[in-house]
């Protein structure tokens, strides 16, 4: 089974999406992880190793896929 992550920052937009989109997938095909961004900023810089620009996005098959635009990646970066 593949897994499909969903990258979010907790903001309106991406909660709305999350629910949207993340409940949406075949789950007999893939697992989906949800990853909150604020909450596991050490989880950034995979995020971006992965393609992801901004969030709420959906890492499905190795390809980042942009849903809306929540926050641009590198404004959840720790000061």
């Amino acid at each position: 089974m593949s897994t499909a992550i969903f990258y979010h920052a907790g903001c309106p937009v991406c909660v709305g999406a999350e629910q949207l989109v993340a409940d949406a997938i075949d789950h007999q095909k893939y697992t989906v992880e949800v990853v909150h961004l604020g909450e596991q900023p050490e989880r950034i810089a995979e995020a971006a190793a992965a393609g992801v620009q901004s969030v709420p996005a959906l890492l499905l098959n190795g390809q980042a896929f942009h849903i809306n635009f929540g926050a641009a990646l590198g404004d959840l970066k720790p000061a």
